[in-house]
């Protein structure tokens, strides 16, 4: 018998033990990267895009190595035995995770040098190698090399009296043999300059004929340059061969914060050690020789699990350089974000939101009322006060500069900067600092904790008396990835949210132990506890209804084993369950007396989905929270995080309607979880209509008015277009 809080119920046979229920993790992130790749195999994306997408699952998978796979080699440094809750240990996933990820490597490699090259080619962005450049083209490299490169390039020996140098994180290097002139063969390493680009321009390629290459944009690898010019940095040596390397490091900092007096320093300190941090991959050209691998894997003290070869140039994450050249004709038509009808029409945007609550759904939506709402604050002389959470906010952050200039202006301005936003740590601290020399108070959250809400409050005095004016969400304050990830954000001004709202500052700020709140669900505090309990209202409502017990629920990843079990017993009792979760997934759908009734999909496309939106049918007296959480055990356990109902109705018959029952009908994007663990794309039937909801879901506008995000009339949105 497995027991939760609420019941107990017997395992079905088919599953054996408790490991069963649950899908592996790392598999299923692996599997999340598979989709993303196979966007860039798919003939109906525009080429750029489809090149975008290859650089995509690189840059994931260097950050899956750096965070995932080096947390699993700990516990195995650490000797750690427990096992995951699928049953495997450490040494296990290890393993695992190896077997799974080379096919999917040959075949990424292969799209790139077999498909993507030769069609980049046809449209007249050539990748060359070296050796196949004109005369033309290597004498304007040479010029290159010589005023641009050599100068900060800087060969590192490798002999008794210097040792193997430090390998920074996601540096990528050559190692060099040479021989000197009694016949010695001596080891260099040579890194490849991050501060030039990756892909050098060439001339136009007047000797290849026309009907072979267009001569638009011609490219060659950076390192391919620096190896043909090697000699001039080993005057009087023979070079001998050179190899490029690339190494990946754990990147993911822990912080004794009960030993950091100051927390800012600490971050600041690992964010600098980072670089440096237990090697966990090298990845290297399958044509470097044998010997020259076993040497690397001895001086960077790892073994040949760790050594991944690859065919081609390595860290094509760099390719998402490409998406800069001004070629319309190959990527997504760019969209252009809606102003909400009320955000139109009033002179104030305060007055707005008192007019009714106002839902953004971004990037359809412009991103720019959330600016206008903190720069308007920051000017307006009946604001008192302004606080917010800042998780990523990105470079040349206008909301920043707005908050820095409401502090000169007199008012009261409360910022949580959360430094411990993994890979933007150092732009957090630089905006701290800045915030800081303003005399805006800055917080750093709670011991133990990272801040995660998506908060912001304006306090203003008003002829009523004071009301607070807030803003939710389920995405960062960042105006950049705003146009590419699909977030919500909910403007109101209800007494009772906007109270909630101030009682999460005092408790990220000072001293508060709140234990309940009004309408917001709050972790760790209580979300784990009142999701479950909203769960067994629906599981309740099923049984004395025998119908109408519905959940649908949408993030990017479940992995928290109780909530897992929790939607067991929804479906157990009966209960549909839809979950459409863009990433990790560990919950087993379809099993027979365990989850027949829930059903898991994952929606891939041009926009990163990222909003998380909890669906409760509740007998007919629907409820929707939306938020920053997903279901894992850091956001409900070791996070602050705030879920929010939307109370307007029309605004949930728009995310119901628009956004999630759109997604279930998708048949374009979808990818469908089977109950072994592998997804099955979704195609259109013969005569059915094509659904994309990403680029044709249909949402009302807030005025009433049927319209699509772009604000064109619902009857002339067609949601078919050719497969």
């Amino acid at each position: 018998m497995l027991k939760t809080q609420a019941q107990t119920f017997e395992v079905p046979p088919v599953l054996g033990d408790q490991s069963s229920l649950y899908l592996n993790r790392e598999r299923s992130w692996i599997q999340f990267n598979a989709r993303v790749l196979a966007e860039a195999t798919d003939e109906r994306n525009p080429l750029l895009e489809r090149v975008k997408f290859l650089a995509i699952f690189a840059s994931n998978l260097d950050e899956f190595f750096m965070i995932r796979v080096s947390g699993v080699k700990q516990q195995i440094a650490a000797q750690v035995q427990k096992r995951s809750p699928d049953g495997l240990t450490p040494s296990e996933q290890i393993a695992a995770i190896r077997r799974v990820l080379l096919p999917q490597l040959k075949r990424a490699r292969a799209l790139f040098l077999e498909e993507l090259v030769p069609k980049l080619a046809e449209q007249g962005i050539c990748l060359y190698n070296f050796a196949q450049l004109n005369e033309q083209q290597r004498s304007a490299l040479a010029a290159y090399y010589d005023q641009e490169v050599f100068p900060v390039l800087t060969p590192l020996a490798v002999d008794p009296s210097h040792p193997f140098p430090l390998i920074s994180n996601l540096s990528l290097n050559l190692a060099v043999f040479v021989r000197d002139s009694e016949g010695e063969e001596l080891f260099a390493r040579v890194k490849i300059p991050e501060v030039l680009p990756r892909l050098v321009p060439l001339p136009d390629c007047t000797e290849h004929p026309k009907e072979v290459c267009k001569a638009k944009n011609c490219f060659v690898w950076l390192e391919q340059v620096i190896i043909a010019y090697l000699p001039t940095l080993f005057p009087g040596m023979e070079v001998i061969e050179a190899y490029p390397f690339r190494v990946i490091r754990n990147a993911d900092m822990e912080i004794e914060e009960d030993e950091a007096d100051d927390l800012l320093q600490t971050i600041e300190q690992g964010v600098r050690q980072r670089r440096f941090g237990a090697v966990v991959q090298i990845e290297v050209d399958k044509a470097m020789p044998k010997p020259i691998r076993q040497l690397l894997l001895s001086k960077l003290k790892i073994s040949s699990e760790d050594l991944y070869t690859v065919k081609g140039p390595l860290g094509l994450a760099d390719l998402i350089a490409l998406m800069k050249l001004n070629r319309s004709d190959l990527k997504d038509s760019p969209i252009y974000p809606n102003i909400p009808y009320l955000l139109r029409s009033h002179l104030s945007i305060f007055a707005a939101i008192r007019q009714q609550d106002i839902l953004l759904h971004h990037p359809y939506d412009s991103f720019q009322p959330i600016i206008d709402f903190i720069q308007t604050a920051a000017d307006d002389p009946d604001v008192l006060a302004i606080k917010q959470t800042l998780y990523r906010v990105g470079n040349n952050s206008p909301i920043v500069a707005a908050l820095m200039r409401a502090r000169a202006q007199g008012k009261q301005v409360t910022v949580l900067v959360e430094l411990k936003a993994r890979f933007d740590e150092e732009n957090n601290i630089i905006w701290a600092r800045a915030l800081e020399s303003t005399g805006v108070h800055v917080v750093y959250g709670l011991l133990g904790l990272k801040t995660h809400a998506k908060l912001a409050l304006v306090v203003r005095k008003e002829q009523s008396g004071i009301l607070r004016y807030v803003h939710l969400g389920t995405g960062n304050y960042n105006a950049t990835t705003a146009r590419i990830y699909t977030d919500l954000g909910l403007f109101t001004c209800r007494p009772d949210i906007g109270a909630d709202v101030s009682e999460v500052f005092n408790f990220l700020t000072g001293y508060s132990r709140q234990r309940d709140y009004r309408k917001l669900l709050v972790a760790p505090i209580m979300l784990r506890e009142r999701l479950i309990r909203l769960i067994e209202r629906e599981m309740a409502g099923q049984q004395e209804l025998g119908q109408g017990g519905r959940l649908i629920f949408k993030m990017n990843s479940l992995v928290d084993p109780q909530m897992i079990l929790a939607l067991y017993r929804a479906s157990q009792a009966g209960v549909q369950v839809d979950l459409i979760i863009r990433g990790m997934c560990c919950l087993r759908p379809g099993i027979p007396g365990l989850s027949e009734n829930i059903h898991v999909r994952s929606v891939i496309g041009p926009f990163l989905e990222h909003s998380r939106i909890y669906y409760f049918a509740n007998g007919g007296q629907e409820e929707i929270y939306m938020g920053s959480a997903d279901l894992m055990q850091r956001n409900l356990d070791q996070r602050v995080e705030a879920i929010f109902p939307l109370e307007d109705p029309p605004l949930r018959s728009l995310v119901l309607e628009g956004l999630l029952e759109t997604q279930l009908r998708d048949n374009l994007r979808a990818w469908v979880l089977q109950p072994d663990g592998e997804y099955v794309r979704q195609a259109p039937k013969a005569n059915e209509v094509v659904v994309d909801s990403q680029a044709s879901a249909t949402m009302y506008c807030h005025s009433g008015e049927k319209t699509d995000y772009l604000g064109l009339k619902r009857e002339e949105v067609s949601l078919s277009r050719n497969a």
